[in-house]
């Protein structure tokens, strides 16, 4: 459940052949910001403007005022950039996304159709195909002892030797409003969580997070 294979569709995204070498898409991670350097001079340029230094934006995506976009990034086809929103940098983000009024990008991969349209942070991130965090969700990224993240499943446990990781979320997965996904959290394909949730560890594809900390598997 872990692994990138069992995740992602990896024809949604412009990191295909970076994440198909990783065995686990954590190990992507570090490799965000020299992936953007690499293709942002080889996109179209009938189709995406360097409106900045590194930074290269579809000429169909729709940037509204009053937000920040920091290098090096990557803004895909017919994207919306809303007001408010504060890209950091090191940010590849696909056709059709939406990154909303005051959310938070930073050293993330957003496949195509990703919608963080309200209030969201998501640092050290993969997002799946379609995946959607509501208003006011986060992923955080770093442990409160401040120690190195240990993705868990079950009784299996895999070291990641990186103190920043946030969530990996699989294609078409939803996260309800108000929900904080803890570091290391792994989110199988077609799974929701409940708003107002906690969420650490593992939830398998195709199963509902309560808000108890109870997962279900979808009827």
């Amino acid at each position: 459940m872990l692994k990138t294979k069992d995740l992602f569709d990896l024809s949604h995204t412009r990191a295909k052949e970076l994440l198909e070498k990783t065995e686990y898409p954590w190990e992507a991670l570090k490799d965000i910001k020299e992936l953007i350097l690499t293709l942002g001079p080889q996109l179209p340029k009938e189709e995406f403007e360097e409106v900045s230094e590194h930074v290269w934006i579809a000429k169909d995506a729709v940037i509204y005022p009053n937000n920040y976009i920091g290098a090096p990034c990557i803004i895909g086809h017919e994207t919306e950039v809303r007001p408010g929103a504060f890209i950091r940098g090191s940010a590849l983000v696909g056709d059709h996304c939406v990154v909303g009024n005051s959310t938070e990008l930073k050293n993330v991969i957003l496949f195509d159709n990703v919608q963080v349209p309200h209030y969201n942070y998501v640092g050290d991130s993969i997002l799946g195909y379609k995946s959607h965090m509501g208003a006011g969700s986060i992923t955080s990224n770093v442990k409160s002892d401040k120690k190195l993240v240990v993705v868990k499943c079950g009784e299996e446990k895999q070291e990641t030797g990186l103190k920043k990781i946030g969530a990996m979320l699989g294609d078409r997965v939803e996260v309800g409003c108000n929900s904080v996904l803890n570091p290391g959290t792994v989110i199988g394909r077609d799974s929701n969580v409940y708003p107002t949730s906690c969420v650490r560890g593992t939830v398998p594809a195709n199963s509902i997070w309560k808000n108890s900390g109870k997962v279900v598997p979808k009827k």
